[in-house]
């Protein structure tokens, strides 16, 4: 999956579920759209599902610190980098 399309689903999922429409990607969620835990959780189960399989416990860690949507795709970057399988 290209970061283009992750990030056109992830804009998506925003518009869909949280009601934020075209967010800067450097936009800090928590402060301009009072993006919090509840709406956090709900987009790790977002990502999960886009990406097919559960996150670990670790990887949900990972995520805690994030607040914009290119922290976001560095995140599901990093996550889909390290399930790749090596050549």
């Amino acid at each position: 999956m290209k970061r283009d399309e992750i990030k056109s689903r992830i804009l998506q999922v925003f518009k869909e579920q949280f009601e934020i429409k075209d967010p800067g990607l450097d936009d800090d969620l928590r402060e301009l759209y009072e993006f919090d835990s509840i709406d956090a959780i709900e987009l790790l189960r977002e990502i999960e599902v886009m990406l097919g399989f559960k996150l670990t416990r670790e990887d949900k860690k990972k995520a805690m610190d994030i607040r914009t949507i290119n922290q976001i795709l560095d995140y599901i970057d990093s996550i889909v980098a390290s399930r790749a399988d090596p050549v």
